[in-house]
């Protein structure tokens, strides 16, 4: 292969074109040299990140906990000992040796370093700490510091307090133990879920490309974006806060998304080349027509993920650092660094045809040619246009029915029942809650603030204690003489995060005080996450409303398309949000899918799923309306448009949508729950996207809009004419026959022909789908 000497004209090519294709192997070099760059600066990202972040940090449970943290290290343990009386002791943890024992634990864990705040059932004697079989008992201790300074701690701590101690054994839990293992499950599970999803996505696109060679280039892309994101991610981590979660979305989006967008531009490139394009032209006609789409695809995801930077979590708003960067990442390298390796490829990115063999015996026993797939996606188009309020309405009820478990859901928080049965602390943590009455470490805590007598605290007391729902109060418990806190344990009937505890956190709030006063604890860090959530909302619904109603309108021209994308790709998720509760929350299939149920779904994640889910099927729907919009500007047939684009691009995007669910399950074999939720709820909405609502409902709803569908009124026209983009172009005919060695070349099987898309140019169209 020779360098390109004389690009493409003006005429034939823009200025970007002329840019990625002149000089493509420094293009390449450029780009080898920078991924190199970026996987020295992403190392190590992971230890730099938190595995906390659903609380707002600007709430009045937040505060109140920093407060604390500085006054009152031990109001809030994080690091729960559970000390296990060992036979022999038959008194159990009121054996002397288990007391002494337990004692001398206790002195060496308040000298650690990094731990403040210990204390113990033997030296307070509440019954909280005491499990009630008397055979556990608990110490308690505060590990101070963020997430990654307490894992680090933790990492010290628990080979010297693990294990058995002479008449004890002793077994660590406690949000900082819970917290550690989850970072720990997660980083394991994300190198299991790229090691099964790489090798499988190239086996799936070599049956969907035929080529070898051009099956290696998606995989080539999503490796860059990947790494670029870690990179990116990793230099966040030096100014604010990241989520480890976010790891799993930069692989998911970065290997789906890439592969998405060089599918539609190695398709189109194929179509060029079998038009009798050279290589640089094709190149450069590919970027001006599907190059396009990509790019305004690209931006639609990107919006959809930028909504999470709406809200105060820093778990969300991770998802958006790591969602745009991989987004914007995966489709520079699908416009720069993909139209350069085509250049230099040229009619070799049909090399290595591994379904040649396979092909020849089906033509030799008269089988269909490729291009037979491509009529089966327009006669199932003419089928549905046939019967299209039949298919709207039955669809439409299908997807609605599918949602109705949603209307049930129940908002919780994250706990250690996140990790495996097996996990260490998840062991401890249900021990706690089976044997030890209350809530230990787990219930309200109130911070009352100011000059404050001992006779205005009792009253306060008093009055919390004859709220419903209040089963204990233990306090006031004051930082001294002369200081302005002093804080107020509240225990809640039930579970420490359950309706009635987040009924409470209501109730404390409301009660009178001749002081100033503040609520937190875990029930009061999740009723403010939802307030957070409930307010920002709306905002973060209209960015990505709004946004998507200009790009696509940008794209088509019409206002009624855009309408119809919000609408069909809401509906292409209810069925995604009735599988999380009827699946996660009800705990249907937990067997199968080996989790634990815990009766609720954490909050963040429906607004997680929704961003990342909405924006995906955006990206679908860019694919197939921009070749529909190509085929109605060509012919001016509404009908004949809608099924030579579904026949050209409904394959291909069905590929598209199974490879990408592929690596969404391989996220979703993660252990720990909330990861493999995610994982298999989308891809449930990809699926049910591309292969039920791109199938059916679109086509469907298309027929019955008419030619109405382009409509725009004049001022919006005249708009579109002059700032919008699509990917049609009238189609050139070849420069003639070719001569020279890529002469006679077959092109190559379409990319989609062998997944139900069509075939190349529109020659290839039957004339009933005109």
């Amino acid at each position: 292969m020779s360098e390109v000497k004389n690009p493409p004209p003006p005429g034939e090519s823009g200025r970007w074109t002329r840019i990625v294709t002149a000089r493509p192997r420094l293009s390449l070099l450029l780009a080898l040299v920078v991924t190199a760059l970026a996987v020295f600066a992403g190392g190590g990202v992971a230890d730099r990140m938190g595995s906390g972040g659903w609380e707002d940090p600007d709430a009045q449970s937040t505060r109140a906990a920093s407060v604390l943290e500085r006054e009152f290290p031990g109001s809030q343990p994080n690091l729960l000992l559970l000390v296990q009386a060992r036979d022999g002791a038959a008194a159990g943890v009121d054996d002397p040796a288990v007391a002494a024992e337990a004692e001398r634990l206790t002195v060496r864990l308040a000298a650690e370093r990094g731990v403040a705040g210990v204390g113990s059932y033997w030296r307070t004697p509440s019954p909280a700490l005491r499990s009630g079989d008397g055979g556990q008992a608990l110490i308690a201790a505060r590990v101070t510091g963020d997430e990654k300074t307490a894992t680090r701690v933790l990492d010290r701590l628990a080979p010297r307090y693990q294990g058995d101690h002479g008449p004890v054994r002793v077994s660590l839990g406690g949000q900082a133990a819970v917290q550690r293992e989850v970072t720990a499950t997660i980083q394991e599970d994300l190198l299991r879920a790229e090691l099964i999803a790489l090798p499988v996505t190239l086996v799936l696109l070599v049956l969907v490309f035929g080529s070898a060679v051009a099956a290696l280039l998606p995989l080539g892309v999503g490796i860059v974006a990947v790494l670029g994101t870690n990179a990116v991610l990793r230099g966040l981590t030096e100014f604010t806060d990241v989520s480890v979660f976010a790891q799993n979305l930069t692989t998911a989006l970065g290997l789906g998304l890439a592969i998405d967008y060089a599918l539609f531009i190695v398709r189109r490139f194929r179509e060029e080349l079998a038009a009798g394009r050279d290589p640089a032209r094709a190149v450069g006609a590919t970027l001006r027509t599907a190059g396009r789409t990509v790019l305004f695809s690209a931006l639609t995801v990107a919006v959809s993920l930028s909504a999470m930077l709406f809200f105060p979590m820093y778990f969300l708003r991770s998802f958006a650092y790591a969602g745009v960067a991989v987004v914007l990442l995966a489709a520079g390298a699908a416009l720069i660094l993909l139209p350069a390796a085509l250049v230099l490829l040229g009619h070799r990115v049909n090399s290595l045809d591994l379904r040649a063999l396979w092909r020849r015996g089906r033509r030799t026993a008269g089988a269909p040619e490729a291009g037979e797939s491509g009529r089966g996606w327009a006669r199932t188009t003419a089928l549905v246009m046939r019967r299209a309020p039949l298919f709207a309405v039955a669809t439409t009820a299908g997807l609605l029915l599918l949602g109705l478990p949603f209307l049930g859901v129940r908002f919780g928080t994250v706990d250690d029942r996140q990790l495996p049965a097996t996990a260490a602390s998840h062991l401890v943590q249900q021990q706690i809650r089976d044997g030890f009455p209350g809530s230990p470490g787990g219930g309200l805590i109130v911070l009352a603030e100011g000059a404050a007598g001992p006779e205005d605290l009792t009253a306060y007391r008093d009055r919390l204690g004859a709220l419903p729902g209040v089963v204990r109060i233990d306090g006031p418990v004051s930082a001294g003489p002369g200081s302005p806190y002093a804080y107020f344990s509240v225990a809640a009937d039930g579970e420490a995060v359950g309706p009635g505890a987040q009924d409470l956190v209501g109730e404390v709030r409301k009660v009178d005080a001749p002081f100033e006063t503040s609520v937190t604890g875990q029930a009061a860090v999740l009723v403010d996450a939802q307030d957070a959530i409930a307010e920002e909302l709306p905002a973060a619904l209209a960015l990505v409303v709004l946004a998507t109603l200009l790009l696509v309108f940008l794209l088509t021209g019409s206002v009624l398309i855009p309408v119809q994308a919000i609408l069909l790709n809401a509906l292409s998720l209810t069925a995604m949000f009735g599988a999380v509760v009827w699946v996660f929350q009800e705990g249907n299939l937990s067997g199968l899918l080996s989790f634990t149920s815990t009766g609720d779904i954490e909050t963040t994640l429906p607004v997680l799923m929704f961003c990342i889910a909405f924006g995906l099927s955006m990206d679908y729907g860019v694919f197939l309306i921009s070749r529909i919009k190509e085929e109605y500007d060509r012919t001016g047939d509404h009908e004949g448009a809608v099924s030579a684009g579904l026949a050209r691009t409904g394959g291909l995007i069905t590929a598209a949508a199974v490879i990408l669910a592929v690596v969404m399950v391989a996220i979703g074999t993660s252990r720990v729950t909330n990861t493999k939720m995610l994982g298999l709820g989308i891809a449930l909405a990809v699926l049910m996207d591309a292969m039920v609502v791109r199938s059916l409902l679109v086509p469907a709803v298309m027929k019955l809009t008419g030619k109405a569908t382009w409509w725009a009124p004049g001022p919006l026209r005249r708009m579109h004419a002059r700032f919008g983009l699509s990917e049609g172009e009238p189609a050139a005919p070849g420069p003639g026959p070719q001569t020279g060695p890529e002469a006679g070349r077959d092109p190559g099987p379409d990319p989609g022909a062998g997944s139900g898309a069509g075939s190349g140019g529109a020659e290839r169209i039957p004339a009933g789908a005109r």
